[in-house]
């Protein structure tokens, strides 16, 4: 079948499609039978385990007490029983390894006897530690290819969960990766460390202030928005750009695209909706708690959102989101399109991830009060995020650094590559009011909207800003730059270990401020000296105004902040001495994990990159070309069929000679592309130099070559779904 016939039978079939999926009946159980129904959580564990090992392993999961290994075989043996009862016939451990998705090898639990029989088992050290091959998964040299043993180690902190399948269900425990080193070959590990890290030096803070009693760990809470394009499967399939890349590497735009904001929270498709549905309850039964739904900016665009969790347990739910959204949609004939900017002229997908600090007796660290003037605790943390944003701005954009990305930032979608935070009038004002020695001024509460029918409304201490990259936003910081097919990770590694480094500085200087007879003046004059030092050397970070408008630009150069608009130089300029010591320092990474990373990083760009070249030129070739070639020819023979007849066709000749012009221009492209793909390069900062400057820019110049063809070529003849097929037929 041609890509022509398969574009208008994909049109046909979606006119055709009528949900045809059993409909999902919610009523069937409460939704408290429903939520983590396929969890072994702390409820199933109270219920399955003795009281002693029970309580001993919640102080593991809470407090990080170290795992005994002694109570490793009765919580396997209840796992066990509890994932047989659910039709379980096989376990994994489930992990994280440096390909940014999640990776499994299936164990079953039957083993043979020697009678001839077989047996159900599993040990405490199946549970506690698994040997995966780890010689072909990115290790950034690390290890080479015949160095392949590797370690999976149990995270009880984040529980085990029933995978179902039609032919039966896996029993999947979330584990850590490592190599047989020692160092860490996954991006669970580095978060693990960075919250312990980051919870020492919380602790530290709040003991100087007096407020760190009962509280015996800090941890950071997460929830990220989950954005993606939901588009036909007829449509994907017969796009090889979508197959290959996850995005369109050729698509004219559109008459109507998003200009007249008519999607965004619009009223969502029937067909989507039964998908949003099913993915909702199948993340309810694994104790993903999501909230919210709906169409988001672009046509074809929506969001899912959970509510805040500790944040190793959001970054694995987020994984668990994202294979979710893709296998239920192929369900309903659709595909999920995660990557960052699937379609040019339209908004790209973030995963605009929530950030905050919680102590484990439910504190939130970030909770401004009624007068954040006045509070200490949050004026020193909000101080603390505020020194670390701009002392590591550079390493903050190089977490969140993806070819996907660099599509993405900047445009006016999402925040710009420049690290800046938005705090608010108000709180911009306490702050200063602190440095100046003056009063703030008081605002309203509450919103009076002068209609006698609707009620007062409470008012927050500050306003939204969609164009921030990081925004304070009531009692968290959202960081917008995130991209929508990231894990968060590392992006939220990098955030606690920098606060960490912050919140460390700031310790020592209280307690030398303090002394060892804390008074209540004392505490108060150390922490006015920490907001006004930090505020007065880092105020250049805040910034509440528009992010998007080229006067900030100028206004950031000016400042000193950095503007790195492309994923190369954002990721060498965060490898640096500097930032190897910070991760080393507080035990997140050392320096061979830590130029792994990097290397890997790299890699994957270059990698990214040269299959997107590489497929650009094949369908240019073998699919484009010829289309504009027919089309050619057909003009070709109707102006000599007019001709012929004895008429003049000065129009059909124009366009003629247009349409030869343009298939010069893409043969000329094609040429170019193919020359820079050819080009051999000694390292990997070589090479993606050269991808920046020179693959990317000629990607875009045959790019435009395609679309003009796709604005004239006969729609009969051409061979691809367009964006108006792609975006809006449903």
């Amino acid at each position: 079948m041609s890509l022509g016939t398969a574009r208008h039978d994909a049109m046909l079939s979606v006119i055709r499609w009528r949900s045809e999926s059993p409909a999902i009946n919610y009523l069937e159980k409460s939704a408290e039978q429903l939520f983590g129904e396929n969890v072994f959580n702390e409820e199933k564990l109270r219920k399955r385990l003795p009281k002693d090992v029970f309580r001993r392993l919640q102080r593991t999961i809470k407090v990080g007490e170290p795992l005994s290994p002694e109570i490793a075989d009765v919580v396997a043996s209840a796992m066990k029983e509890w994932a047989l009862e659910r039709g379980a016939t096989h376990y994994t451990h489930w992990f994280h390894p440096l390909t940014g998705l999640t990776a499994e090898k299936h164990d079953s639990f039957i083993s043979p006897t020697s009678d001839g029989k077989a047996i159900t088992e599993f040990s405490g050290s199946a549970l506690i530690q698994g040997e995966p091959d780890a010689s072909s998964f990115p290790s950034g040299g690390i290890r080479a290819t015949f160095e392949a043993r590797g370690y999976t180690a149990w995270d009880c902190t984040s529980p085990a969960f029933i995978r179902e399948n039609p032919n039966g269900t896996v029993l999947c425990i979330p584990t850590a990766f490592a190599s047989w080193t020692g160092e860490a070959l996954d991006k669970k590990t580095p978060l693990l460390r960075s919250e312990d890290a980051l919870s020492l030096q919380a602790l530290r803070v709040l003991n100087l202030l007096g407020d760190g009693a009962g509280a015996s760990r800090v941890f950071t809470t997460v929830g990220a928005e989950q954005e993606y394009f939901l588009i036909d499967s007829h449509f994907y399939f017969a796009r090889p750009d979508l197959v290959t890349c996850g995005r369109t590497l050729v698509g004219a735009r559109p008459p109507k695209g998003q200009q007249l904001e008519d999607h965004y929270f619009g009223a969502i498709p029937q067909r989507v909706l039964a998908c949003m549905l099913e993915v909702e309850r199948d993340l309810y039964r694994l104790g993903v708690p999501v909230k919210t739904r709906h169409n988001e900016v672009a046509p074809g665009q929506y969001e899912i959102a959970p509510i805040f969790e500790r944040a190793n347990l959001a970054a694995d739910h987020q994984m668990i989101t994202m294979s979710t959204l893709d296998r239920v949609a192929r369900k309903y004939g659709m595909h999920c399109l995660l990557h960052e900017k699937p379609f040019a002229g339209v908004n790209g997908s973030g995963k605009h991830t929530n950030w905050s600090m919680s102590t484990d007796t439910g504190s939130n660290l970030l909770e401004p009060g009624d007068t954040p003037h006045d509070n200490m605790v949050f004026l020193v943390f909000l101080c603390a995020v505020i020194a670390a944003v701009d002392e590591h701005a550079l390493l903050i954009r190089s977490s969140i650094a993806s070819p996907g990305n660099d599509h993405r930032l900047g445009a006016n979608e999402a925040p710009p590559a420049i690290l800046s935070i938005f705090l608010g009038d108000q709180l911009t004002e306490a702050l200063e009011s602190i440095v100046s020695g003056k009063s703030a001024s008081k605002r309203s509460g509450t919103l009076k909207l002068g209609v006698t029918t609707l009620p007062s409304l409470p008012r927050h201490f500050g306003d939204r800003n969609r164009t921030s990259p990081f925004a304070f936003t009531g009692n968290k910081f959202e960081f917008r730059a995130v991209g929508a097919s990231a894990s968060i990770a590392w992006p939220v590694t990098v955030l606690n270990t920098v606060v960490a480094d912050s919140l460390a500085r700031i310790a020592d200087e209280l307690n030398e401020a303090i002394g060892k007879e804390p008074t209540p003046a004392k505490v108060r004059d150390a922490v006015a000296r920490v907001v006004k030092r930090i505020y007065t050397e880092h105020g250049r970070v805040i910034f509440n105004g528009d992010n998007y408008a080229k006067s900030w630009q100028d206004e950031a150069a000016r400042r000193g902040l950095p503007n790195i608009r492309n994923s190369v130089d954002a990721i060498v300029g965060a490898n640096t001495k500097d930032d190897l010591a910070l991760f080393d320092r507080h035990g997140v990474l050392n320096r061979r994990e830590y130029e792994s990373r990097y290397h890997i990083r790299l890699e994957r760009y270059n990698t990214t990159l040269m299959i997107e070249a590489a497929t650009l030129v094949s369908m240019a070739r073998t699919v484009i070309l010829p289309a504009a070639l027919r089309y050619q020819h057909e003009v070709a023979e109707a102006i000599a069929a007019t001709e012929a007849a004895g008429r003049q066709c000065e129009h059909e000749t124009q366009l003629l000679d247009e349409i030869v012009a343009l298939v010069s221009e893409l043969r000329e492209g094609i040429s170019n592309l193919e020359k820079c793909l050819a080009h051999e390069h000694k390292s990997v900062e070589s090479h993606g130099a050269a991808i920046r400057d020179e693959v990317v820019p000629t990607m875009a110049t045959l790019r435009a070559s395609c679309d003009r063809l796709e604005m004239i070529v006969a729609d009969d003849l051409w061979p691809l779904p367009t964006y108006r097929e792609m975006l809006f037929i449903k």
